[in-house]
């Protein structure tokens, strides 16, 4: 990973680079008879927290919509815009998608809907009480996030097996997909509103430690009313299987951090080739998505 040279420290405004970020029309279904209990590869654990993070996406995604929408004005690059249009119709369908398998997991036991309302309220206090820079730094950081498990799915065969042939999967690549293809996008208008180094990095830190927590105690919650949970063999299995997750990595842990360093930038993680390979394996002309294109 190559460190680019702090912008703060530069009069002149960095050329934002051509992305292709596009807004898919795109539907899922979920077939109750197709679906298990334990959905990520039976396993109690990653099942659980999948769900919690599915209950989290569309009120996150509606305030990652917000506050790039919030600080488009400052943008002056051509580039730059048409990459916010792409980024607020992707983030659109990312958040309308995930409403639909919340409400199919909730149907399951899950707590996901009840996450979703959670979530609402917590970030309902950042609209009331946080500048627009702010909000940009909490979506920059948060983006950070979801990009490095999205691209930690399209890169690991290991991470796609978890998933299985369902539908939950191809939900799941459609969304890592495109949080790969979008994720400067936010942080580019982050630093085009003027935000300062110090604030990005401060933000990723409490954001961090908020987000972890957040997961672990929803996860938690969501387990202990699962009958599984209750059988110590079901559970220390599921536990110990965390150990050898690829998205509990050292990997995983080392690209999250490099958030903190200053003058980085997402661009500095290269996934073009493997945005291209996925595009063609879900959107190609015998992409196993094209059939859900509207």
């Amino acid at each position: 990973m190559n460190m680019r040279p702090d912008p703060a420290q530069s009069d002149l405004p960095t050329p934002v680079p051509h992305r292709d970020v596009r807004t898919r029309r795109i539907r899922f279904s979920y077939p109750t008879g197709s679906r298990h209990q334990h959905y990520v590869d039976g396993d109690l654990v990653m099942s659980h927290a999948v769900a919690v993070l599915s209950g989290m996406f569309p009120e996150g995604e509606d305030f990652f919509v917000r506050s790039v929408r919030d600080g488009r004005p400052k943008v002056t690059d051509p580039e730059l815009l048409s990459q916010v249009a792409g980024f607020i119709g992707q983030e659109v369908s990312h958040g309308r998608e995930h409403r639909d398998l919340n409400d199919r997991l909730a149907q399951m036991g899950y707590r996901s809907v009840k996450v979703d309302r959670h979530v609402k309220r917590l970030l309902g206090l950042g609209d009331r009480f946080l500048s627009k820079n702010q909000r940009l730094a909490i979506t920059a950081a948060l983006e950070h996030y979801t990009a490095t498990l999205a691209e930690c799915l399209l890169e690991k065969p290991e991470a796609q097996a978890l998933l299985g042939e369902t539908e939950v999967r191809s939900l799941l690549l459609w969304h890592a997909l495109e949080e790969s293809e979008h994720k400067a996008v936010a942080f580019d208008v982050y630093r085009a509103a003027g935000g300062p180094e110090w604030l990005r990095i401060w933000t990723m830190r409490i954001v961090s430690a908020i987000f972890v927590l957040e997961v672990i105690a929803q996860t938690t919650l969501s387990m202990l009313r699962d009958r599984a949970t209750y059988n110590p063999v079901t559970l220390v299995r599921s536990l110990w299987a965390l150990r050898r997750s690829p998205f509990m990595s050292r990997q995983i842990a080392h690209k999250l951090r490099t958030y903190n360093q200053p003058g980085f930038h997402p661009d500095d993680w290269d996934a073009t080739e493997l945005i291209e390979r996925w595009r063609t394996e879900l959107f190609g002309e015998q992409g196993s998505l094209v059939d859900h294109l509207r």
